[in-house]
């Protein structure tokens, strides 16, 4: 049963050992320690605060990166607006501009067929002369000589008709 009782001495060199040792860890070992725990805590409440600091940031960037979203949602659709109001603007003038088109053709159509009629008119009334003044020439040949006397005399009967009609 030695074994599971110690001695005096034993007891009193396990004291003075630990008591030696206790005194070197106190002297030289805690103050090692404590300053590398605190250093460790230190780099920790850094480590901390720096990720504190960098989630507020991200926060801020990504309330920036909204804002600047919503900006240009609003600019995007302004600019559709105005895409779409210069495309009606374009259409209204494109159809204005086919109006007037169409305008100027009808114009010139009608001068064009009233040249035309004025062209028919004239050669009808040629035509007319022509065979009033063969039929004239051959049933007044003898009360008319000459042909400028008898055109004349067509001329004036052709007016009187026109201005009858």
């Amino acid at each position: 049963m030695e074994l599971f009782t110690p001695d005096f001495g034993l007891i009193f060199w396990m004291f003075v050992a630990f008591a030696v040792l206790f005194l070197i860890l106190y002297k030289w070992g805690w103050p090692v320690i404590l300053k590398s725990m605190e250093s460790r805590a230190d780099l920790i409440d850094k480590g901390v605060e720096y990720a504190q600091s960098a989630k507020e940031q991200m926060e801020k960037a990504r309330e920036q990166s909204e804002k600047y979203m919503a900006e240009a949602r609003a600019k995007q659709a302004d600019m559709l607006r105005e895409a779409d109001k210069i495309k009606t603007q374009i259409i209204e003038e494109a159809r204005k501009s086919a109006q007037v088109e169409a305008q100027k053709v009808m114009d010139a159509a009608r001068v064009s067929i009233e040249q035309e009629r004025k062209e028919a008119q004239l050669q009808f009334r040629n035509e007319v002369s022509s065979f009033a003044l063969d039929i004239a020439a051959k049933v007044v040949r003898k009360q008319l000589s000459d042909e400028k006397a008898q055109a004349h005399l067509v001329n004036t009967l052709l007016d009187e008709m026109e201005t009858k009609n």
